[in-house]
């Protein structure tokens, strides 16, 4: 190459690029679709299993209970208008301080419930058993599901995840109930009365209890167990004041058994010094006689 000869540079254009949007998630949410429990029971069957696993959870705030509310986890989901609504769900390891209308899993950083518990019914009965099985198994990875039927104590069954993601169903244990490795508690049927549930008689309910099998108290079992022990302690009392009542009766009738046997000893002493003054009055007037007879030339033991 000669001296003189010059190097042009080639400039390397790069293509224009337009700026991503990155796609917002979606905000016309809906948290009621209006449609009515399908009975009384079932109302009261979610408020009890809500309100049960809130108080065994009592203490802690990095949870949450949610009853007949929508989980959104999916924009297509919205867009199809496909409601999913578990009737009672618990969430671990979250914020529970927060008031949320729905569960909305983009907005709990990507978090599903990790409990469901479904109440089947004529009309739910299948998709629970199925399609919603089948939801929390692939896309929720819920760790344990559980279904019954309130009006039949024989319809517990509950499925828990393996470690290839797939449900494997819970054993009954001798008492008809499943254990909830999540919650570490006890499902169980008990049966009562519960909110004038039935109106006549009793029904059976699915509850929770502890790990040794006592009962989770609602609120209203807990104010009654309350007012029975009050009810004791004044029965208690009142057994006690009774008592003391007794004890004063007895005490008081024991001094004045007392006191008449003080008065019967006094009356005995005065009774033994009457007497005693009486021999000691008979000797005198003797000795006097004696005297006199004495005086008289007269022999006193000849009389």
């Amino acid at each position: 190459m000669s001296p003189d000869t010059t190097t042009k540079k080639t400039e390397t254009k790069w293509p224009i690029v337009e700026p991503y949007e990155v796609p917002t998630p979606p905000t016309n949410l809906i948290f009621d679709d209006g449609e009515p429990l399908e009975s009384n029971r079932h109302r009261i069957a979610i408020n009890v299993l809500i309100e049960s696993a809130q108080a065994a959870l009592a203490g802690r705030e990095d949870f949450f209970v949610g009853g007949n509310m929508f989980v959104y986890y999916s924009s297509l989901q919205v867009l199809n208008r496909d409601f999913r609504g578990p009737d009672v769900f618990v969430v671990l390891d979250v914020d529970g301080t927060r008031d949320r209308q729905g569960w909305v899993v983009w907005e709990e950083e990507g978090r599903y419930p990790d409990m469901i518990i479904e109440l089947l019914s004529p009309s739910t009965a299948h998709v629970d058993r199925e399609e919603k099985k089948h939801l929390y198994e692939r896309t929720f990875h819920t760790t344990n599901y559980f279904i019954f039927d309130p009006f039949d104590p024989q319809s517990l069954k509950g499925w828990q995840l393996d470690n290839k993601q797939r449900y494997q169903p819970l054993e009954i244990d001798g008492s008809g109930w499943l254990w909830c490795e999540t919650l570490q508690l006890w499902l169980g049927i008990w049966e009562g009365q519960i909110r004038r549930e039935p109106a006549k008689g009793t029904c059976y309910w699915l509850r929770l209890f502890d790990r040794e099998k006592n009962l989770i108290l609602l609120p209203e079992e807990i104010a009654e167990q309350e007012q029975q022990r009050a009810e004791q302690e004044r029965q208690r009392g009142e057994q006690e004041r009774q008592r003391a009542e007794q004890e004063q009766q007895r005490a008081e009738q024991e001094q004045q058994r007392a006191e008449q046997e003080r008065q019967r000893a006094e009356q005995e002493q005065q009774r033994a010094e009457q007497e005693q003054q009486r021999a000691e009055q008979e000797q005198q007037r003797a000795e006097r006689l004696a005297a006199r007879l004495r005086e008289l030339g007269e022999d006193p033991d000849a009389i």
